[in-house]
């Protein structure tokens, strides 16, 4: 008399098992009552295709094509093999279309009305014969933000503008200061200087120098690559600033096409050193690397698309490389940097989607008090540490080991900052020399 539920048989169904659909016969329940079917919670959970869309997702993402997609599977035994479902060519493309479908619209419909970007950073990536243009924000916390994408046959001013237009009308306020990194595209410039109010934009040092290199000889690329470099990391931007004019002017004769490249927007490859940005920040938001390292993700999951059938095949591609997380995130490293009459900054080194952190002040030392303390990351007490066991005669094999490194990479990057050694070196070379 107290039940609400009685059996009423079953009926044809369907469960999940090891990325497949098998088919079962599911017990029906009907109301004590008999008005109506009640649902069993163990089998809607079971019978939901969810983790089949994510499986299917992340599977062809990982290069896993439709007619390979079986041997990724567990094994489930020939027998539920042969009676699987759901595994099929169409069925698999079906289910990452829709996936990546929805990563699309997720990205374009965010409202972007509470988020507080301090940088953003625009590119361009080719698939096929079709362009997109990509948007990447890092918030005051230091979290990068992938946050829309548009598609056309070129990367121009039209293009970009609609994209930036686009931020504006979900609710990105385009009248605060903000930085902007671009790779030196005219393109994208013009169409950031018409829709932001006040835009500070870093032409990308690395971008630059390439340039530079590709119009000298082989003869003379290391070294003008060398002083370039040498200037972009100098103290101030005067300093910067005569020392690239320079080199400017000794090429004026001789290759004048590689002195025009390197004048052409050369105040805008020292913003960073204008705002004095501190140095390990200095080195995320001195190049375009942060928007590339995404749309490397972004082409490589693409790796073995051939044909690319339209333009919305491209917007779905790219919109899901640019939503996945990679493996390897790590923590932001995050400082607010405000300086005089600059921008406020607050970036980061996440990779992407990484919880919020509270944000320490870090300020000039022109404005800094007493009670103002830099907030320290983790990632230059590494090189701190593997300066200091180098400078110590620690054996290089062994420090690579304990800071997670190979020997090339600690030597190439660690071994940079080792400074004070060479009185001892001399003499170290000197004792020997004697015996």
């Amino acid at each position: 008399p107290d039940r609400t539920a009685v059996r009423h048989g079953s009926d044809a169904g369907s469960v999940v098992l090891g990325g497949r659909r098998l088919p079962i016969r599911r017990p029906r329940v009907r109301t004590a009552d008999g008005t109506g079917e009640v649902t069993i919670p163990a089998y809607e959970l079971f019978s939901s295709t969810e983790i089949l869309d994510e499986m299917a997702l992340g599977k062809m993402l990982g290069k896993l094509s439709t007619r390979r997609y079986r041997l990724g599977l567990e094994p489930v035994g020939d027998r539920i093999e042969q009676a699987a479902t759901g595994t099929s060519k169409s069925s698999i493309s079906r289910r990452f279309v829709a996936a990546t479908e929805r990563a699309l619209a997720d990205m374009m419909s965010a409202d972007l009305a509470g988020l507080q970007l301090t940088a953003l950073m625009l590119d361009g990536v080719h698939f096929g014969e079709h362009t997109c243009i990509v948007a990447l924000g890092i918030g005051i916390d230091g979290t990068k933000y992938p946050l829309a994408l548009v598609e056309g046959s070129t990367e121009n001013a039209t293009l970009a503008r609609e994209l930036i237009v686009g931020l504006r009308e979900r609710g990105l306020d385009v009248t605060a200061p903000i930085l902007v990194v671009l790779d030196g595209s005219k393109a994208l410039r013009r169409a950031v200087l018409d829709v932001f109010d006040h835009p500070v934009i870093q032409r990308c040092q690395l971008h630059k120098i390439r340039n530079v290199r590709d119009r000298l000889p082989l003869k003379l690329r290391a070294a003008a690559e060398k002083r370039m470099r040498e200037a972009y990391h100098a103290d101030t931007p005067l300093v910067a600033e005569a020392a690239l004019t320079a080199l400017a002017a000794e090429l004026d004769k001789t290759h004048p096409g590689a002195a025009a490249s390197l004048r052409e927007g050369l105040e805008e490859t020292l913003t960073i050193l204008r705002l004095d940005v501190p140095p390990m920040l200095a080195r995320t938001l001195r190049s375009t690397n942060p928007i590339e390292s995404m749309i490397s993700i972004c082409r490589d999951h693409a790796v073995n698309v051939k044909n690319w059938k339209d333009g919305t095949m491209a917007l779905r591609w790219c919109a899901a490389g640019m939503a996945e997380r990679p493996p390897n995130s790590s923590a932001a490293s995050t400082a607010i940097c405000t300086c005089p009459d600059s921008v406020p900054l607050s970036i980061g080194m996440p990779r992407r989607r990484i919880p919020a952190r509270t944000a320490t002040t870090r300020t000039s030392p022109d404005c800094r008090t007493a009670d103002q303390v830099p907030r320290t990351s983790g990632h230059p007490l590494r090189h701190a540490a593997a300066s200091l066991w180098l400078n110590a005669g620690v054996p290089a094999t062994e420090v690579a080991k304990r800071a997670g490194h190979s020997v090339d990479v600690l030597l190439r990057v660690y071994a940079k900052c080792i400074e004070g050694q060479q009185a001892r070196v001399n003499g170290k070379i000197a004792d020997a020399l004697r015996e």
